[in-house]
């Protein structure tokens, strides 16, 4: 694979386009409460991304019909928003894409609803969170996306979960999916070689039971087949020579539910 030459205003693009993403999620946490409903947050998502002058690159794509995916318990993510309010006890994935300045920036966290967790949710999102990170730290120049998804993998299935496989991260820059998709499994040294300069998204879904998935007649809603409880974590980055650059941290350190922190 040729090297990738990004020039220094297309990285300041990404460096905004993933800020905002991740400004986005800080903003809605305090919104995320027993009661409220997926619709209201994803409704209160999309001003934000507008009032940012920015465009949530989900709506109307692939004929997507809303801003955000809003994924909750059992869900595996591409959940639509809807009417139905959030209960005490539930766990909820919020994906936002944003469009600024026409490029991308694509982040997701994931979300506990009222004081009555249980430890089976927490302990899926803690693994979630873990797994993504044991992707992302293979990354940098040289490494192979069997690597990225081996170490993925090999997290989650150590903790008696499975990383789901019919959804992976992606290629991302000026465009919302490139070629090139960082698959959530794989072989250490197999699949194409990261270069300095690429732009991606690492994005493992893992579920508590087996990674099996049903997508519903909605044609966008992915469940896992044992209805076990399923999180994900997303965060677009760069390769770079020594390692990786992440676009979408959190700048009020909300990466992670708060009892992790």
């Amino acid at each position: 694979m040729a090297v990738i030459h990004k020039n220094p205003e297309e990285w300041h693009k990404m460096r905004v386009a993933g800020k905002l993403a991740s400004q986005v999620l800080d903003y809605i946490t305090e919104y995320v409460q027993v009661g409220v409903t997926t619709d209201y947050l994803n409704d209160l998502c999309e001003k934000f991304i507008r009032d940012h002058d920015a465009i949530p690159a989900p709506l109307g794509y692939r004929g997507y019909p809303k801003a955000t995916c809003i994924s909750v318990n059992h869900v595996v993510c591409h959940g639509i928003p809807s009417d139905k309010k959030l209960k005490n006890g539930d766990i909820l994935n919020i994906d936002i894409t944003v469009i600024k300045d026409e490029w991308y920036g694509d982040t997701s966290r994931m979300f506990a609803v009222g004081d009555k967790i249980s430890v089976k949710a927490k302990r899926i999102i803690d693994i979630a969170f873990d797994s993504m990170w044991a992707g992302i730290n293979t990354i940098k120049d040289g490494t192979t996306l069997g690597d990225v998804g081996h170490a993925i993998q090999s997290y989650a299935e150590q903790q008696g979960c499975s990383a789901v496989r019919d959804f992976c991260g992606h290629e991302i820059g000026n465009m919302f999916h490139g070629d090139l998709q960082v698959v959530n499994y794989g072989t250490p040294g197999q699949g194409a070689v990261l270069k300095e300069g690429m732009f991606l998204t690492v994005e493992p879904m893992v579920n508590l039971g087996k990674f099996d998935v049903r997508v519903l007649s909605d044609k966008w809603t992915a469940i896992t087949k044992d209805r076990s409880l399923s999180a994900q974590f997303e965060h677009t980055l760069a390769v770079t020579q020594d390692g990786f650059e992440i676009f979408t941290k959190s700048l009020a350190g909300l990466d992670r539910p708060i009892w992790n922190k």
